[in-house]
């Protein structure tokens, strides 16, 4: 049995390693709030990953730890997790960012996640150690977070149509370029308030396992928040410049009312998986308003190949992550 003192230091590893993937979630996924921004010539790729950043941290201060709870809590068995568990999630999320980042597929860090807890868990003690109403919660949302950013961006972009009917088209763009600045921020700051929350969780279930926290606990640590959402802040500054092309423009042609309209969308529905403690996915989430967006002008308008090139991406990230993962669990048993 290791002593406290090697504990503590392979828990400072592991906190570290899960700062890593905060940090590489906003690298990969800083497309996802900056592509239609860009893709518009609203912001300056640089003014517009300091503006992302900005509105992720600031989400430290709107919403609760409901997504945390659910990661943290909410989807393994009490007493199973350990240093081994943890190490192998974060290993097989990790793998798949760097993997789907490399060749600009806009995949979706928060199910590599997902797909690592799973396959790591799985991998120590079977399918019976998972929580199955925090797994099917979150599974259902691969589905609902896609479809509601398609429904909401198509109905925010009829709304829009209607009510600015009759006006000249340079006047409505000039409009838009200024709200787009809101929508791009509502949009930044419910990826940080979502997907922070996801890191905030699997350090929580660290600290739970190793009895540096308890399950009575309401919270996480104040430190574990704070380095968490200044984590993802970050790596959004940095930028997933490979994805920001998919996203922006080979999905469909976006205009400022189209940027607006895709990021208030998709806005709302992160918002409202927060509030209800679901941990979507941000990449689903945008592309499906931005399909929705581009559906509303003409069906042809959307790229539905690159769309069906992305999808398969989402099938394929949880099953690859945890294999990945379970790989990496049995790795760790013989490194620490």
């Amino acid at each position: 049995m290791a002593t406290p003192e090697i504990a503590f230091w392979v828990i400072a590893v592991l906190v570290g390693l899960a700062l890593l993937f905060d940090f590489m979630n906003g690298f990969h996924d800083a497309a996802n709030s900056i592509a239609t921004v860009v893709s518009t010539g609203v912001l300056k790729p640089q003014q517009a990953v300091l503006f992302a950043a900005f509105f992720n941290f600031v989400a430290i201060f709107v919403f609760n730890f409901s997504v945390a709870a659910t990661v943290g809590k909410g989807f393994v068995q009490p007493g199973v997790v350990d240093t081994h568990v943890v190490f192998g999630a974060l290993c097989g999320a990790i793998v798949w960012n760097v993997v789907t980042w490399w060749y600009g597929i806009p995949s979706s860090s928060s199910h590599a996640l997902m797909g690592g807890i799973v396959g790591a868990v799985v991998a120590k003690a079977g399918t019976g150690s998972l929580i199955a109403g925090g797994i099917l919660k979150t599974v259902t949302f691969i589905v609902v977070s896609p479809l509601l950013g398609f429904v909401l961006g198509s109905l925010m972009m009829v709304i829009v149509a209607w009510i600015f009917r009759g006006q000249r088209p340079l006047r409505v763009d000039k409009w838009f370029r200024r709200l787009q600045l809101v929508s791009a921020g509502a949009y930044s700051l419910g990826h940080g308030g979502n997907d922070a929350q996801k890191t905030i969780g699997i350090i929580w279930m660290l600290l739970i396992a190793t009895g540096y926290a308890s399950t009575a606990d309401k919270s996480p640590p104040i430190w574990a928040i704070v380095s968490c959402y200044a984590a993802i802040g970050l790596g959004t500054m940095f930028g997933g410049w490979r994805i920001v092309k998919t996203m922006g423009q080979r999905i469909t042609k976006l205009k400022p009312v189209g940027g607006f309209c895709a990021e208030t969308g998709g806005a709302m529905t992160l918002f409202l998986a927060s509030i209800l403690g679901v941990p979507v996915s941000t990449t689903h989430t945008i592309t499906g308003a931005i399909v929705g967006v581009g559906s509303t002008r003409n069906v042809n308008s959307v790229r539905w190949g690159v769309a069906g090139n992305i999808v398969w991406a989402w099938i394929f990230t949880i099953p690859a992550s945890a294999a990945v993962a379970a790989g990496c669990y049995a790795l760790s048993l013989a490194l620490f």
